[in-house]
């Protein structure tokens, strides 16, 4: 029988999170108005299309009957006895899921350990990352720190200097908010045209999380911070690099700027800061100072060796752009990206991130023909700002080659860039604030590639 084109498509996963099956079918949420009939024809073209002859695979087993064994053979879990509560006391993703994982960087800077891991964007949904799949960036490596021992200080520019615990800061009100955090060299290696296999490597030093903590503001107002002339805050790590930024006072007074020790309804990780750090939402993540120790405030820039010499921005007239810490809007469609193979013609829910470090993301379109048409996408609730927004669009495969992308645009009117719009403000040496139009090439056997258009 004929293969309809509207009939849904299976999408075999990135080679990282491949679970040994020979493909998934693609998962439909209830319809809104609108795309139900579309949506019901699909199913329909399925059903119609299921009275053919089916191979035996281990995805979809047949029995003697005809039917499929997975739904006539009574399966153990629903005979037996199951196990008991988790006796370690914390709980585990399945084991069908063990290949979600975060993956090393094979090129970016590293120490005498590994100092990056990419977060599997591929494999997430929604738009929280679980703490365990957060992406990591040490400078000195992470540390595991008592947190009876650890001790918070406030100097500089204000009346009383401060030493607080993690009790007398735990005791304060606190707020909870959700907020994407991204590596100032996201997509680094795209800025040399060298195309990483999945999204995972090209964008995968992000993450989003809801951070608890107290306000920046709080904590320096109890110590009598000089607001009128100090327009700068150090944060000052307490690892072995001693890692320090310059923060604005405009973006602390604003309430924005928090000293964090929750994440995701949980304590932080080690990895991700334990048992303090700061949280800077909308600007890049080396700026989230970890295991953060003190602040100390300032009449200006404090032009520190992680100011000075890292993370900033070589300019094509050769001068160096500084304290570039905003991360612009920027989007990536993760389904269907890099790695996967589409394994039929057929319909399938295009899906992707957005976020933008100047507030909420007001719209993204997706293209399928490399930029030429555009289709405005449907933005996913919650819509937050400085946070991911999850998108999504319908699409129809026809098994010929497919250019498919993304393009935010944020409620302050800024448009994502393509690459040659990028390049003739930034040249082409840069390494860190990459947020061109990502494009991923569908062959016609259905394998995605990261390609890149000029």
């Amino acid at each position: 029988m004929k293969q309809d084109d509207t009939q849904p498509g299976r999408l075999r996963k990135a080679p990282e999170n491949f679970l040994n099956r020979e493909g998934i079918k693609t998962v439909f949420a209830e319809a809104k108005n609108g795309r139900r009939d579309f949506i019901r024809s699909a199913f329909a073209a399925a059903a119609a299309s299921a009275v053919a002859p089916v191979a035996m695979s281990q995805a979809n087993p047949v029995s003697s009957e005809g039917g499929d064994a997975n739904i006539l053979n009574l399966p153990a879990h629903s005979k037996g006895l199951g196990q008991p509560v988790v006796t370690d006391g914390y709980g585990k993703p399945s084991k069908y899921e063990s290949n979600v994982q975060r993956r090393q960087s094979p090129g970016l800077t590293q120490t005498t350990q590994a100092s990056v891991s990419f977060a599997p964007l591929q494999s997430l949904f929604g738009i929280v990352t679980p703490s365990g799949l957060h992406f990591e960036r040490h400078h000195q490596g992470w540390w595991d720190i008592d947190p009876s021992k650890h001790r918070f200080m406030i100097n500089g520019m204000v009346k009383t200097p401060k030493v607080l615990t993690m009790d007398e800061i735990m005791r304060l009100p606190s707020v909870s908010r959700f907020h994407f955090i991204e590596c100032g060299a996201n997509s680094a290696t795209e800025w040399g045209n060298v195309a990483v296999p999945t999204c995972q490597y090209t964008h995968g030093m992000l993450s989003c999380s809801e951070f608890t903590g107290v306000p920046l503001i709080t904590l320096l107002e109890l110590a009598g911070a000089d607001l009128k002339n100090g327009k700068f805050v150090l944060a000052e790590g307490a690892d072995g690099s001693s890692m320090t930024r310059t923060i604005p006072m405009s973006l602390i007074t604003s309430g924005e700027v928090l000293v964090a020790y929750g994440q995701n309804g949980e304590m932080l990780r080690p990895e991700n800061g334990y048992p303090l750090r700061l949280v800077v939402p909308g600007v890049q993540g080396v700026s989230w100072v970890k295991y953060l120790r003190r602040v100390k405030v300032g009449d200006a820039p404090f032009a520190t060796k992680d100011e000075a010499v890292h993370y900033i921005d070589l300019q094509p007239d050769g001068l160096h752009r500084q304290y570039s810490n905003l991360q612009e809007c920027k989007s990536v469609v993760t389904t269907p990206s890099g790695g996967q193979v589409l394994l039929d013609k057929g319909f399938y829910n295009v899906s992707g991130l957005a976020w933008s470090g100047k507030g909420k993301i007001k719209r993204v379109d997706v293209s399928v023909d490399g930029g030429r048409n555009w289709k405005e996408a449907r933005l996913e609730s919650p819509v937050l700002s400085k946070a991911l927004t999850r998108f999504s669009t319908d699409w129809v495969w026809d098994g010929k080659p497919a250019i498919i992308q993304s393009r935010a645009i944020d409620e302050t009117g800024f448009v994502q860039p393509t690459y040659k719009q990028l390049r003739e403000v930034r040249g082409t040496r840069s390494i860190y604030h990459n947020n061109a139009i990502q494009s991923w090439l569908v062959q016609e056997n259905g394998e995605v590639k990261n390609v890149q258009l000029s």
